[in-house]
Protein backbone atom coordinates (compact mmCIF):
# COMPACT_ATOMS: atom_id res chain seq x y z
CA UNK A 1 0.00 0.00 0.00
CA UNK A 2 2.71 2.48 0.56
CA UNK A 3 3.05 4.72 -2.42
CA UNK A 4 7.00 4.54 -4.12
CA UNK A 5 7.55 7.61 -5.61
CA UNK A 6 9.11 8.01 -8.73
CA UNK A 7 10.99 11.25 -8.44
CA UNK A 8 11.58 11.90 -4.76
CA UNK A 9 12.98 15.27 -3.38
CA UNK A 10 14.18 14.14 -0.53
CA UNK A 11 16.45 11.83 0.76
CA UNK A 12 16.36 9.82 4.64
CA UNK A 13 19.10 12.31 5.49
CA UNK A 14 17.66 15.52 3.39
CA UNK A 15 14.78 14.98 6.21
CA UNK A 16 16.71 14.51 9.43
CA UNK A 17 18.35 17.61 8.03
CA UNK A 18 15.06 19.29 7.87
CA UNK A 19 13.92 17.80 11.35
CA UNK A 20 17.29 19.63 12.48
CA UNK A 21 16.94 22.48 11.16
CA UNK A 22 13.14 23.25 13.01
CA UNK A 23 15.03 21.89 16.35
CA UNK A 24 17.73 24.26 15.95
CA UNK A 25 15.30 27.29 16.38
CA UNK A 26 14.24 27.93 19.97
CA UNK A 27 10.06 28.52 19.74
CA UNK A 28 9.90 28.09 23.31
CA UNK A 29 6.13 29.53 23.78
CA UNK A 30 6.75 31.70 21.27
CA UNK A 31 8.93 33.34 18.02
CA UNK A 32 6.98 30.05 16.06
CA UNK A 33 7.26 32.97 12.98
CA UNK A 34 10.85 32.09 12.61
CA UNK A 35 9.65 28.27 11.99
CA UNK A 36 7.06 29.42 9.89
CA UNK A 37 9.04 31.73 7.88
CA UNK A 38 11.69 28.78 7.65
CA UNK A 39 9.01 26.56 6.24
CA UNK A 40 7.84 29.32 3.68
CA UNK A 41 10.73 29.40 2.53
CA UNK A 42 11.17 25.12 1.90
CA UNK A 43 7.82 25.07 0.27
CA UNK A 44 8.29 28.15 -1.85
CA UNK A 45 11.46 26.81 -3.40
CA UNK A 46 9.55 23.00 -4.00
CA UNK A 47 7.41 25.09 -6.00
CA UNK A 48 4.19 25.69 -2.87
CA UNK A 49 2.92 29.02 -1.93
CA UNK A 50 2.82 29.57 1.86
CA UNK A 51 1.14 32.41 3.98
CA UNK A 52 2.65 33.60 7.07
CA UNK A 53 -0.43 34.40 8.83
CA UNK A 54 1.54 37.49 11.46
CA UNK A 55 0.25 38.52 14.80
CA UNK A 56 3.04 40.39 16.24
CA UNK A 57 6.71 40.38 15.76
CA UNK A 58 7.49 36.50 17.25
CA UNK A 59 4.30 35.33 16.70
CA UNK A 60 2.19 33.49 13.31
CA UNK A 61 0.67 30.89 11.96
CA UNK A 62 1.42 29.54 8.26
CA UNK A 63 -1.63 28.33 6.23
CA UNK A 64 -0.16 26.61 2.81
CA UNK A 65 -2.39 24.59 -0.05
CA UNK A 66 -1.74 21.64 -2.86
CA UNK A 67 -4.65 21.14 -5.16
CA UNK A 68 -7.81 22.14 -5.81
CA UNK A 69 -11.68 21.84 -5.04
CA UNK A 70 -13.65 19.31 -3.05
CA UNK A 71 -13.18 17.41 -1.19
CA UNK A 72 -10.65 19.28 1.51
CA UNK A 73 -8.47 17.27 3.86
CA UNK A 74 -6.96 19.37 6.90
CA UNK A 75 -3.77 18.62 8.20
CA UNK A 76 -1.99 20.54 10.70
CA UNK A 77 0.56 20.90 14.00
CA UNK A 78 1.88 23.20 16.44
CA UNK A 79 5.62 25.36 15.92
CA UNK A 80 5.79 25.72 19.55
CA UNK A 81 7.82 23.46 22.22
CA UNK A 82 8.06 23.85 26.23
CA UNK A 83 10.46 25.13 27.76
CA UNK A 84 13.64 23.03 28.01
CA UNK A 85 14.75 23.54 31.61
CA UNK A 86 18.22 23.08 32.53
CA UNK A 87 19.95 22.16 29.72
CA UNK A 88 22.70 20.87 32.02
CA UNK A 89 20.40 18.08 32.71
CA UNK A 90 20.11 17.12 28.76
CA UNK A 91 22.72 14.43 27.57
CA UNK A 92 22.71 16.90 24.43
CA UNK A 93 22.40 20.66 23.67
CA UNK A 94 18.63 20.91 23.60
CA UNK A 95 18.75 22.27 20.30
CA UNK A 96 20.82 20.20 18.33
CA UNK A 97 19.02 17.62 16.74
CA UNK A 98 21.37 14.49 18.16
CA UNK A 99 21.18 10.71 17.07
CA UNK A 100 21.89 8.48 19.28
CA UNK A 101 20.73 4.39 19.09
CA UNK A 102 18.36 4.77 16.16
CA UNK A 103 17.06 7.96 18.18
CA UNK A 104 16.90 12.12 17.34
CA UNK A 105 16.70 13.83 20.65
CA UNK A 106 16.08 17.60 20.75
CA UNK A 107 13.30 19.73 22.56
CA UNK A 108 10.12 19.19 19.90
CA UNK A 109 11.73 15.99 18.76
CA UNK A 110 8.36 14.31 19.36
CA UNK A 111 6.22 17.25 20.48
CA UNK A 112 6.17 18.04 17.69
CA UNK A 113 8.54 19.09 15.13
CA UNK A 114 8.87 15.33 13.47
CA UNK A 115 4.91 15.52 12.88
CA UNK A 116 5.16 18.94 11.39
CA UNK A 117 8.19 17.89 9.03
CA UNK A 118 6.68 15.23 8.27
CA UNK A 119 3.49 16.59 6.77
CA UNK A 120 5.23 19.38 5.59
CA UNK A 121 7.97 17.37 3.43
CA UNK A 122 4.97 14.75 2.20
CA UNK A 123 3.20 17.57 1.01
CA UNK A 124 6.05 18.73 -1.09
CA UNK A 125 6.38 14.96 -2.34
CA UNK A 126 2.92 14.82 -3.01
CA UNK A 127 3.29 17.79 -5.08
CA UNK A 128 6.89 16.69 -6.79
CA UNK A 129 5.50 13.59 -7.63
CA UNK A 130 1.77 14.65 -9.01
CA UNK A 131 -0.15 12.31 -6.93
CA UNK A 132 -2.86 14.37 -5.71
CA UNK A 133 -5.60 13.78 -8.60
CA UNK A 134 -8.37 15.03 -6.90
CA UNK A 135 -9.03 17.91 -4.23
CA UNK A 136 -6.98 19.85 -1.46
CA UNK A 137 -4.43 19.25 1.46
CA UNK A 138 -4.64 22.67 3.65
CA UNK A 139 -1.74 23.09 5.72
CA UNK A 140 -2.34 25.05 9.12
CA UNK A 141 0.45 25.17 11.26
CA UNK A 142 -0.48 27.16 14.23
CA UNK A 143 1.31 28.90 17.12
CA UNK A 144 1.00 29.04 20.76
CA UNK A 145 -0.59 25.58 21.52
CA UNK A 146 1.39 24.53 24.50
CA UNK A 147 0.26 27.94 26.06
CA UNK A 148 -3.82 29.00 25.21
CA UNK A 149 -3.69 27.24 21.84
CA UNK A 150 -4.53 30.87 20.63
CA UNK A 151 -3.26 29.93 16.99
CA UNK A 152 -5.03 27.45 16.20
CA UNK A 153 -8.50 29.73 17.72
CA UNK A 154 -7.54 32.10 14.68
CA UNK A 155 -7.08 29.61 12.22
CA UNK A 156 -10.98 28.38 13.02
CA UNK A 157 -11.84 32.13 13.87
CA UNK A 158 -10.92 32.62 9.95
CA UNK A 159 -12.96 30.39 8.82
CA UNK A 160 -10.39 28.23 7.11
CA UNK A 161 -12.21 24.93 8.53
CA UNK A 162 -15.34 25.20 7.59
CA UNK A 163 -15.16 24.06 3.87
CA UNK A 164 -12.34 21.13 5.81
CA UNK A 165 -13.83 17.84 5.06
CA UNK A 166 -11.40 15.40 7.60
CA UNK A 167 -8.69 16.34 9.85
CA UNK A 168 -5.05 14.86 10.65
CA UNK A 169 -3.39 16.61 13.22
CA UNK A 170 0.58 15.48 13.63
CA UNK A 171 0.56 15.44 17.74
CA UNK A 172 2.95 12.32 18.80
CA UNK A 173 0.68 9.13 19.14
CA UNK A 174 2.99 6.76 17.69
CA UNK A 175 1.36 4.10 14.59
CA UNK A 176 -2.05 3.90 16.91
CA UNK A 177 -4.03 7.14 16.35
CA UNK A 178 -6.27 8.69 18.80
CA UNK A 179 -9.70 10.60 17.90
CA UNK A 180 -10.79 11.84 21.10
CA UNK A 181 -9.89 13.67 23.98
CA UNK A 182 -10.45 15.55 27.35
CA UNK A 183 -10.83 19.28 27.64
CA UNK A 184 -8.33 21.52 29.51
CA UNK A 185 -9.47 24.52 31.57
CA UNK A 186 -7.13 26.64 33.47
CA UNK A 187 -9.31 28.82 36.44
CA UNK A 188 -7.77 32.09 38.45
CA UNK A 189 -9.24 32.51 41.87
CA UNK A 190 -8.40 36.06 43.22
CA UNK A 191 -9.05 36.80 46.89
CA UNK A 192 -8.71 40.04 48.85
CA UNK A 193 -9.24 40.69 52.49
CA UNK A 194 -7.66 43.39 54.90
CA UNK A 195 -3.99 43.09 56.83
CA UNK A 196 -3.34 43.46 60.09
CA UNK A 197 -0.94 41.94 62.62
CA UNK A 198 -1.33 38.42 63.56
CA UNK A 199 -1.77 39.14 67.62
CA UNK A 200 -4.87 41.10 66.12
CA UNK A 201 -6.32 39.49 63.67
CA UNK A 202 -9.78 40.64 64.26
CA UNK A 203 -8.41 43.71 62.78
CA UNK A 204 -7.81 42.57 59.58
CA UNK A 205 -9.81 39.59 57.18
CA UNK A 206 -7.84 36.95 56.18
CA UNK A 207 -7.75 36.21 52.40
CA UNK A 208 -6.46 32.60 52.52
CA UNK A 209 -9.33 31.43 54.25
CA UNK A 210 -12.31 31.79 51.87
CA UNK A 211 -9.63 30.05 49.90
CA UNK A 212 -8.97 26.81 51.64
CA UNK A 213 -13.02 26.51 51.98
CA UNK A 214 -13.69 26.92 48.27
CA UNK A 215 -10.58 24.39 47.15
CA UNK A 216 -11.65 21.88 49.80
CA UNK A 217 -15.17 21.53 48.69
CA UNK A 218 -14.94 21.67 45.22
CA UNK A 219 -11.65 19.04 45.69
CA UNK A 220 -14.99 16.64 47.11
CA UNK A 221 -17.56 18.18 44.58
CA UNK A 222 -15.79 16.93 41.17
CA UNK A 223 -13.77 13.99 42.60
CA UNK A 224 -16.09 12.25 43.94
CA UNK A 225 -18.24 13.01 41.23
CA UNK A 226 -20.05 9.85 39.37
CA UNK A 227 -19.81 11.20 36.05
CA UNK A 228 -17.21 9.28 34.01
CA UNK A 229 -16.85 9.18 29.79
CA UNK A 230 -16.95 5.67 28.76
CA UNK A 231 -13.67 6.60 26.78
CA UNK A 232 -12.06 9.39 28.00
CA UNK A 233 -12.47 8.79 32.19
CA UNK A 234 -13.33 11.10 34.77
CA UNK A 235 -12.85 15.05 35.21
CA UNK A 236 -10.04 15.63 36.73
CA UNK A 237 -9.02 19.11 39.29
CA UNK A 238 -6.31 19.92 40.72
CA UNK A 239 -4.98 23.38 42.46
CA UNK A 240 -1.28 23.75 40.77
CA UNK A 241 -0.41 26.87 42.03
CA UNK A 242 -1.65 28.88 45.53
CA UNK A 243 -0.15 32.19 46.85
CA UNK A 244 -0.63 34.31 49.76
CA UNK A 245 0.56 36.42 52.20
CA UNK A 246 4.02 37.96 52.47
CA UNK A 247 5.07 37.64 56.34
CA UNK A 248 4.45 34.72 58.66
CA UNK A 249 3.09 37.13 61.52
CA UNK A 250 0.95 39.01 59.35
CA UNK A 251 -2.81 38.29 58.23
CA UNK A 252 -2.74 38.73 54.75
CA UNK A 253 -4.54 40.83 52.52
CA UNK A 254 -4.30 38.89 49.23
CA UNK A 255 -4.19 35.33 48.51
CA UNK A 256 -4.62 33.44 44.60
CA UNK A 257 -5.11 30.00 43.66
CA UNK A 258 -4.89 28.92 39.98
CA UNK A 259 -6.93 25.29 39.35
CA UNK A 260 -6.31 23.23 35.63
CA UNK A 261 -9.27 20.52 35.36
CA UNK A 262 -9.42 17.89 32.50
CA UNK A 263 -12.97 17.78 31.71
CA UNK A 264 -15.01 15.41 29.35
CA UNK A 265 -18.00 15.70 27.11
CA UNK A 266 -20.57 14.91 30.03
CA UNK A 267 -19.07 17.11 32.47
CA UNK A 268 -17.60 20.13 30.47
CA UNK A 269 -15.91 23.17 30.98
CA UNK A 270 -18.86 25.75 31.65
CA UNK A 271 -20.55 23.49 33.98
CA UNK A 272 -16.90 23.48 35.88
CA UNK A 273 -17.08 26.64 36.15
CA UNK A 274 -20.15 27.22 36.95
CA UNK A 275 -20.26 24.92 39.81
CA UNK A 276 -16.86 26.31 41.30
CA UNK A 277 -18.91 29.89 40.96
CA UNK A 278 -21.73 28.41 43.53
CA UNK A 279 -19.01 27.79 45.79
CA UNK A 280 -17.38 31.13 45.25
CA UNK A 281 -20.96 32.95 45.73
CA UNK A 282 -21.14 31.15 49.10
CA UNK A 283 -17.74 32.03 50.41
CA UNK A 284 -18.78 35.65 48.69
CA UNK A 285 -21.87 35.72 50.68
CA UNK A 286 -20.56 34.81 53.92
CA UNK A 287 -18.29 37.91 53.33
CA UNK A 288 -15.48 36.74 51.17
CA UNK A 289 -14.21 39.10 48.15
CA UNK A 290 -13.85 36.05 46.02
CA UNK A 291 -13.14 36.40 42.39
CA UNK A 292 -13.48 33.79 39.10
CA UNK A 293 -11.79 34.03 36.18
CA UNK A 294 -11.53 31.12 33.41
CA UNK A 295 -8.58 32.33 31.54
CA UNK A 296 -8.10 29.59 29.25
CA UNK A 297 -10.60 27.43 28.05
CA UNK A 298 -10.56 24.39 25.72
CA UNK A 299 -13.34 22.30 25.20
CA UNK A 300 -13.32 17.85 24.58
CA UNK A 301 -13.47 16.69 21.42
CA UNK A 302 -15.37 13.37 21.03
CA UNK A 303 -15.52 11.68 17.82
CA UNK A 304 -16.30 8.41 16.84
CA UNK A 305 -13.52 7.38 15.13
CA UNK A 306 -15.49 5.45 12.87
CA UNK A 307 -14.77 6.97 9.12
CA UNK A 308 -12.79 6.27 6.18
CA UNK A 309 -10.24 7.98 7.12
CA UNK A 310 -9.49 5.98 10.53
CA UNK A 311 -9.63 2.90 8.39
CA UNK A 312 -7.08 3.95 5.94
CA UNK A 313 -4.63 4.88 8.70
CA UNK A 314 -5.19 1.52 10.28
CA UNK A 315 -4.56 0.10 6.96
CA UNK A 316 -1.42 1.56 6.27
CA UNK A 317 -0.38 2.02 10.04
CA UNK A 318 -0.91 -1.55 9.78
CA UNK A 319 1.15 -2.59 7.22
CA UNK A 320 4.38 -0.15 8.57
CA UNK A 321 4.30 -1.50 11.86
CA UNK A 322 3.49 -5.37 10.87
CA UNK A 323 1.41 -5.05 13.53
CA UNK A 324 -2.62 -4.41 13.62
CA UNK A 325 -2.89 -0.26 15.11
CA UNK A 326 -5.64 0.08 17.52
CA UNK A 327 -7.32 3.94 17.41
CA UNK A 328 -8.05 5.22 20.98
CA UNK A 329 -7.91 8.19 22.94
CA UNK A 330 -5.35 10.82 25.20
CA UNK A 331 -6.16 12.67 28.35
CA UNK A 332 -4.29 15.88 26.52
CA UNK A 333 -5.66 18.63 24.58
CA UNK A 334 -4.82 19.38 21.24
CA UNK A 335 -5.54 22.16 18.69
CA UNK A 336 -8.34 20.13 17.86
CA UNK A 337 -10.37 21.90 20.44
CA UNK A 338 -10.22 24.91 18.28
CA UNK A 339 -10.52 23.53 14.48
CA UNK A 340 -13.31 20.94 15.33
CA UNK A 341 -16.42 23.67 17.04
CA UNK A 342 -19.11 22.89 14.57
CA UNK A 343 -18.20 19.81 13.67
CA UNK A 344 -20.62 16.79 15.01
CA UNK A 345 -18.74 13.67 16.14
CA UNK A 346 -19.21 11.79 12.89
CA UNK A 347 -16.44 13.77 11.45
CA UNK A 348 -13.21 12.43 9.89
CA UNK A 349 -10.37 13.14 12.42
CA UNK A 350 -7.29 11.64 13.68
CA UNK A 351 -4.65 12.40 16.00
CA UNK A 352 -1.40 10.61 14.44
CA UNK A 353 2.10 11.37 14.23
CA UNK A 354 5.66 10.65 15.36
CA UNK A 355 6.81 10.33 18.61
CA UNK A 356 9.44 8.83 21.64
CA UNK A 357 9.96 9.38 24.53
CA UNK A 358 10.50 12.32 27.27
CA UNK A 359 7.45 14.59 25.84
CA UNK A 360 7.66 17.61 27.45
CA UNK A 361 10.92 16.27 29.92
CA UNK A 362 15.01 16.45 29.54
CA UNK A 363 15.96 13.94 26.82
CA UNK A 364 13.12 14.13 24.45
CA UNK A 365 13.48 12.09 21.35
CA UNK A 366 11.47 10.87 18.59
CA UNK A 367 12.38 7.24 16.58
CA UNK A 368 14.17 7.87 13.86
CA UNK A 369 12.59 5.27 11.57
CA UNK A 370 9.42 6.02 12.86
CA UNK A 371 9.65 9.29 11.99
CA UNK A 372 10.87 8.60 8.40
CA UNK A 373 7.87 5.87 8.12
CA UNK A 374 5.89 8.75 9.00
CA UNK A 375 6.42 10.42 6.13
CA UNK A 376 5.70 7.82 3.70
CA UNK A 377 2.41 6.69 5.28
CA UNK A 378 1.34 10.44 5.38
CA UNK A 379 2.04 10.57 1.67
CA UNK A 380 -0.03 7.47 0.98
CA UNK A 381 -3.24 8.26 3.04
CA UNK A 382 -3.49 11.99 1.85
CA UNK A 383 -3.10 10.87 -1.70
CA UNK A 384 -5.02 8.10 -1.13
CA UNK A 385 -7.90 9.34 0.86
CA UNK A 386 -8.73 12.19 -1.33
CA UNK A 387 -8.66 10.00 -4.56
CA UNK A 388 -11.03 7.59 -3.43
CA UNK A 389 -13.69 10.06 -2.11
CA UNK A 390 -17.19 10.77 -4.16
CA UNK A 391 -18.07 13.94 -5.60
Amino acid sequence: MDIELKRPVFTNEDCIAILGDLIAINSTNDHEITVAKYLQKLLKENGIDAKVLRYSDTRADLLAEIGSGSPVLGISGHMDVVDAGDPTEWTSNPFELTERDGRLYGRGAADMKSGLAAMVIALIEIKHNRLLKKGTIRLMATFGEEVGEEGSQKIAEMGLMDDVDALVIGEPSGYDPAFSHKGSLDIRLTSKGQSAHSSMPEDGKNAIDPLIEILHAANHHFRDSAVENELLGPLTFHTTIFKGGNQVNSIPATAEAEINARTIPNFTNQQVIADLQKLVDQQNDAGAQVKLEAYMTQDAVETTGKSRLMELIQRVGSEFRGAPIKPGVIPAVTDASNLLRGKDESFPFAIWGPTGDGVHQVDEYVEKDLYLNFIKMYITVFTQYLTAQKD
